[in-house]
């Protein structure tokens, strides 16, 4: 089957640039999109051609739908791919592309609508046989309803923005005292971020692992799953650190976990890459279906490490018509992967962002060590955008090679000119609970987050001391001799 002719990338970031690289491999030409405040990006750097779509806010340029579908036809695009987030899960954009005649890189719009909502999803997987967290499969908007579901099902609850992601929306209430105030808060976050204050009401599973299944499928028919990602390691209920395989999850459930997620894509007709997310219970060896992102995930590369399967090029294969070219028994994990999410943020500040021009940037290097990002030396991280400017990707033969290798890779990354999180993960992948694999979506307590700070700014200042030690080095072995007092004087006051 053909593949598509030239690709329009529907997105910014590290996200552009690896489905450029990817279309680049397969000899697919690229359409770049960009705002004004992304003029210089490396993503606008790589591709074929470029157009600007408006001004910085995203209101105004990336979620810009008609206008980047003008772009495409204009400039002879015949596939749009969306990346992650932005539109990516618009169905209504989907189809419009569609409508449009070209490619879309993704499910239809009809899984993504049947997924998109969390509440229609949850109804559609009790219909399919998956278990699902008890709570309701519809929106609930009569607050004497909704305490009467709370005493049912038991404190504490989540309350959910239906349309959300991300953490927004979302409430964790403890008793009924707090259950109104929760409430009005999650319908109007749910209602500012996503234009629908629909909330809906669960369980909430105390302290589980956030497992998710990554699967595949083609437009023949054929789904097949590519193991398990464990995400648990979040703050404000977005992922941080993610790793594969989970290092608690037994052969066994591991097993169920994965056909549930492959039953699951077959019931919406998924087309695509897509991750069905769950909570896992180790306490209970129990799983529940949470919701399902009908896109390419941020934390793919980790999978890709692990499996062999290039998953962008995958996307492209399989929206050019092509069937499968591997069944699910040729599919198998191998070693060990681990992604720490780069944020322009200082984790020490209440993870406050950090724009602003990066004056130095030094990738780590060396065998199994991957990088996706969209910036370099002289590049402006805009305060407009998601905060990630990078992914360290790091493979190992196993678990413990893999985290000793991430800490090196980590000690070797350097950017200048902006506060990231790299000190923070420096923190994490010595923290004895991570080493050990026991951790959960409670991990990041404030207790505990004080303590990896504390770590972050003692290995930060052991990275200095180090750094002038070295100074000291080099002056010791290249100062004149004190013979020549004048040019003495002048590397002792260099130094200072």
């Amino acid at each position: 089957m053909p593949l598509p002719r030239k690709v329009l990338v529907a997105n910014r970031g590290e996200i552009a640039v690896r489905v450029i690289r990817g279309c680049h491999e397969l000899d697919i030409a690229t359409v770049a999109v960009f705002s004004e405040a992304d003029r210089n990006a490396l993503h606008v750097r790589i591709a074929g051609q470029a157009r600007c779509i408006g001004p910085a806010p995203s209101a105004q340029s990336y979620l810009q739908g008609d206008r980047i579908i003008q772009v495409a036809l204009e400039l002879g695009a015949d596939a749009i791919h969306p990346g992650y987030g932005f539109l990516s899960e618009n169905a209504r954009f989907a189809q419009k592309v569609l409508d449009a005649g070209l490619v879309w890189i993704g499910p239809p719009p009809s899984a993504i609508d049947a997924m998109g909502s969390k509440t229609e999803s949850r109804r559609l997987m009790q219909a399919a046989g998956v278990p699902v967290v008890p709570g309701t499969t519809a929106r609930v908007d009569d607050m004497d309803e909704l305490a009467r579901i709370a005493r049912e099902i038991g404190y504490p609850v989540m309350l959910k923005a239906s349309a959300g992601g991300g953490g927004k929306g979302m409430r964790e209430v403890h008793n009924e005292a707090d259950l109104a105030r929760s409430f009005a808060a999650a319908r109007s976050e749910a209602m500012s971020s996503f234009g629908d204050d629909a909330v809906y009401i669960e369980k909430r599973v105390v302290n589980p692992r956030h497992v998710e299944v990554q699967v595949l499928a083609d437009a023949h028919g054929h789904t097949v799953h590519l193991f398990e990602r464990d995400c648990s390691i979040q703050r404000r209920n977005q992922k941080v650190v993610e790793e594969t395989p989970c290092p608690v999850l037994p052969d066994a459930t591991r097993q169920a976990m994965t056909a549930v997620a492959v039953q699951a894509a077959q019931a919406v007709g998924y087309e695509g890459a897509g991750t069905v997310e769950f909570l896992y219970d180790p306490a209970h060896d129990s799983f529940y279906f949470l919701e399902m992102n009908t896109r390419l995930q941020v934390e793919h590369p980790i999978t890709e490490a692990v499996t062999g399967v290039d998953l962008v090029k995958a996307q492209l294969r399989v929206a050019g018509g092509e069937p499968l070219w591997f069944r699910q028994e040729d599919l198998v994990q191998r070693g060990h992967a681990i992604e720490c999410r780069i944020y322009a943020e200082d984790a020490s500040n209440n993870w406050a962002p950090s724009p602003g021009r990066i004056t130095g940037y030094r990738q780590p290097g060396g065998p199994w060590i991957r990088v996706d990002t969209g910036v370099y030396q002289g590049a402006e991280v805009p305060l407009f955008y998601d905060p990630m400017v990078a992914k360290l990707v790091v493979w190992g033969t196993d678990r413990d090679d893999c985290i000793r290798r991430t800490r090196r890779a980590l000690r070797e990354y350097r950017v200048r000119g902006i506060r990231t999180s790299i000190p923070f993960f420096r923190a994490i992948l010595r923290d004895p609970d991570f080493i050990a694999g026991q951790y959960h979506t409670g991990f990041l307590t404030p207790e505990r987050m004080a303590s990896l700070n504390s770590a972050a700014r003692n290995d930060e200042l052991a990275t200095v001391a180090a750094a002038i030690a070295g100074l000291e080095r080099d002056f010791e072995t290249t100062r004149p001799s004190r013979s020549n007092g004048a040019n003495h004087d002048r590397w002792r006051w260099s130094f200072r």
